[in-house]
């Protein structure tokens, strides 16, 4: 691959990261099914778009574009603790509420074109950094720091219980943790951070779209899988890289599936299987390392027995 298209999987994987690690939020910590992520990436990209047509600062409509994938991830927490909504039918309601509501933040158009409009990284650009590094420079900084942020967070008392209440949700009752409390927070911290993605990725793209969020939660799961397979999660901090690793390691290879010639139509059915095998490959590498004897001693032992 040429210098430009891994330019632009490193410039991807750290805009997307961003949604990544919203989904090992709700997906990892939370060990919560969060089907509003595919809506809440469109509602961050449609609320900055819409700044930014408007006239606004694009920062403030990044911004608001946080806040606004934080309140969708609240209501999706409230219809699970407070209306005892299963998780699963939770995330799905508000996905489809979200579906309306995108469109009614863009005008009820399907697209909004930022072509041509001054942006996030053209504001970099204007601050001295080279315009065909802009987007590298911002995407290494806002990961940098939000990973930071987050793993400062779940380091702190409210964090591990944040944590706890994904791993054992009736130890942490019993100790008096309002565990409703904390997964509304963490689903909110989680599409915040999905959402924010999204109005970077439009602002990227020079596009909104109402439906550039289907699938963004196998994308999601996908890198979170993919990097702890390959990197592995035995320190909190080890994982949130692994996750970012895993962000752009997706992108490297749906860039090098797209240069081998698959139709982008095929995309979502490749992430599909790619995630498959992601889940599987522990299996397969226990498979693969399991002496060649050992299920036909198994089956000796087994006949034996019974005589």
């Amino acid at each position: 691959m040429t210098t430009s298209i891994w330019l632009g999987v490193l410039e991807q994987g750290l805009l997307w990261g961003v949604m990544v690690l919203g989904v090992y939020i709700t997906f990892r910590v939370l060990d919560f099914p969060d089907l509003t992520v595919d809506g809440s990436f469109t509602l961050g990209a449609a609320v900055a778009a819409r700044m930014i047509i408007e006239g606004q600062d694009p920062w403030l409509g990044t911004l608001l574009a946080l806040f606004a994938g934080a309140a969708a991830g609240f209501v999706t927490g409230f219809l699970n603790t407070r209306l005892r909504i299963a998780p699963l039918l939770s995330g799905i309601l508000m996905m489809i509420a979200l579906y309306s509501i995108n469109l009614r933040v863009m005008g009820n158009k399907s697209m909004i074109s930022l072509l041509r409009m001054d942006n996030i990284y053209t504001d970099v650009a204007n601050i001295g950094v080279p315009a065909g590094m802009a987007v590298l420079t911002f995407g290494l900084v806002i990961i940098t720091l939000t990973t930071y942020l987050l793993y400062a967070f779940l380091q702190t008392e409210i964090g591990m219980a944040l944590r706890a209440t994904g791993d054992n949700e009736q130890m942490i009752r019993s100790l008096g943790v309002n565990t409703n409390s904390t997964k509304i927070l963490g689903l909110s911290m989680g599409n915040a951070l999905v959402a924010m993605s999204g109005a970077l990725v439009a602002q990227y793209q020079s596009y909104s779209d109402v439906g550039m969020g289907i699938g963004m939660i196998v994308v999601g799961l996908a890198s979170v899988i993919v990097g702890e397979v390959v990197i592995g999660k035995r320190t909190l901090l080890r994982t949130l890289v692994a996750v970012l690793i895993g962000s752009i390691i997706y992108r490297a290879v749906i860039a090098a599936v797209m240069q081998l010639g698959l139709p982008t139509t095929d995309l979502k059915l490749f992430t599909a299987l790619l995630v498959i095998f992601a889940m599987s490959s522990p299996l397969i590498k226990e498979k693969l390392s399991a002496p060649p004897g050992r299920a036909k001693g198994s089956v000796d032992h087994a006949v034996n027995s019974g005589n």
